[in-house]
């Protein structure tokens, strides 16, 4: 198999403005300190600048409102996106809204692609992928939040926590229980709540690493549905959809999670360099210090390893579809999350207390990175995954009916006579 990682020179003036834009516009509102009004009002004129470029929701197809970009046109796009944690919205790319709007383009009818999937697209509303409760967190056929058909509607009742987005959302999508008594992958289906619905509480942003979202940040809320009562056309494709929907939106979102923390590591690998070459200590600068050097080497090495595995995934999904890629995938979620999060605990470690302050962006970074061998599946689930794949591909070796030596020895009087028959 032949990889080609190259594009046409037409997208690659779309990657070129998207490097200055991300670097001129993006990063400075890092530490511009805006309102949450003031930045919307500011951030509606850079979309429109991305919807001019034909850039907005790439992962889309056209005649849903996106560019129709294969997965390595987006893996590109999204490294330079990933450079900052502001740049997926303002691309109408980010999570959870970009899975959300996938999900609904797959499964949803045209009445639910009118009322929710078309206004998310156009960045009107927001989303929330409720999904995730406290005793089903890497294993979805745990899950216990139900929904009971009565007539023609739904009633919710359960308890869920790290709903991507749930404090801003205009909309849940609620992976609920609709028959117990099914086999694990068709219990559960996938139903829209508005969020005005009564019963619908949502009790909290739940603080990560001691810090909570901040105004518009996503934030992961803890919600309770408490008799939340929908129509039936709610429900997202058919009963004992669910696994399979779940399955479909959060494939191509753990490839765009790894696409963008190249652009992070990146970053950071940036941040690293910057500072050895310009910090003395101990009568030197720290880039002439061994132990600094191997880190310099070995996050190189890393985050070029981390590249090449998520390109070739992405090559793969374009040939292939998905199941093409099911490995390569599984492999770069845990690999891509290792690697961001080691070059950014390097990054930290050379700027020593400042690295700890909100006064750069490495403590944030460090946050999210170690958030990401989490979310979307633990890094260990995604090392079975692809420990069973690459192992159902072997069988047992036989069993030795001889004794070692005697086959030792056997072999040596062939080769001894192969050897004379040679001469």
């Amino acid at each position: 198999m032949s990889w080609n990682f190259s594009t046409d020179p037409e997208f690659e003036a779309k990657l070129e403005w998207m490097r200055a834009f991300v670097r001129d516009e993006i990063l400075p509102l890092e530490v511009a300190g805006l309102s949450p009004e003031a930045y919307a009002q500011h951030t509606a004129g850079l979309k429109q600048q991305v919807r001019d470029q034909g850039l907005w929701a790439a992962h889309l197809e056209p005649e849903l409102g996106g560019g129709g970009f294969g997965q390595l046109k987006l893996g590109l796009m999204h490294e330079i996106l990933g450079r900052s944690a502001l740049a997926p919205s303002i691309f109408g790319n980010n999570a959870p809204d970009s899975g959300n709007a996938e999900l609904l383009a797959i499964g949803g009818d045209d009445f639910q692609k009118q009322r929710w999937m078309k206004p998310l697209l156009a960045g009107d509303i927001r989303s929330c992928f409720s999904m995730t409760e406290p005793g089903a967190g890497a294993d979805p056929t745990k899950l216990t939040t139900r929904a009971v058909r009565e007539g023609d509607e739904y009633v919710i009742n359960g308890h869920k926590w790290f709903s991507s987005n749930g404090s801003h959302a205009d909309f849940f999508i609620v992976m609920v229980v609709t028959d117990p008594d099914a086999e694990p992958h068709r219990r559960a289906s996938m139903i829209l709540v508005d969020r005005d619905t009564p019963g619908v509480n949502v009790l909290r942003d739940i603080p990560v690493m001691g810090h909570t979202a901040a105004a518009g940040d996503k934030g992961h809320a803890e919600i309770r549905y408490e008799n939340v009562r929908v129509p039936a056309s709610h429900l997202v494709g058919e009963e004992g959809d669910g696994f399979m929907l779940a399955q479909k939106r959060l494939g191509p979102g753990r490839i765009h999670h790894a696409m963008r923390w190249l652009g992070q590591g990146q970053r950071a690998f940036d941040m690293l360099c910057e500072r050895v070459v310009s910090r003395e200590v101990s009568g030197g600068l720290l880039k002439d210090k061994q132990m600094i050097q191997d880190m310099v080497a070995t996050s190189k090495a890393e985050l070029e390893a981390a590249r090449l595995l998520t390109l070739q995934a992405a090559w793969k999904m374009d040939q292939g579809g998905t199941k093409a890629a099911l490995t390569d995938i599984a492999i770069i979620k845990f690999w891509g999350a290792q690697v961001l999060y080691n070059v950014i605990d390097r990054a930290m470690q050379v700027h020593g207390s400042l690295g700890l302050t909100g006064d750069l962006p490495l403590e944030e970074m460090y946050r999210n990175a170690r958030a990401a061998r989490i979310y979307d599946g633990p890094d260990e689930v995604h090392k079975v995954t692809v420990s069973r794949r690459v192992l159902r591909d072997y069988e047992p070796a036989a069993v030795p009916t001889e004794h070692i030596p005697s086959r030792t020895e056997a072999a040596k009087k062939k080769f001894a006579a192969l050897l004379e028959a040679a001469s």
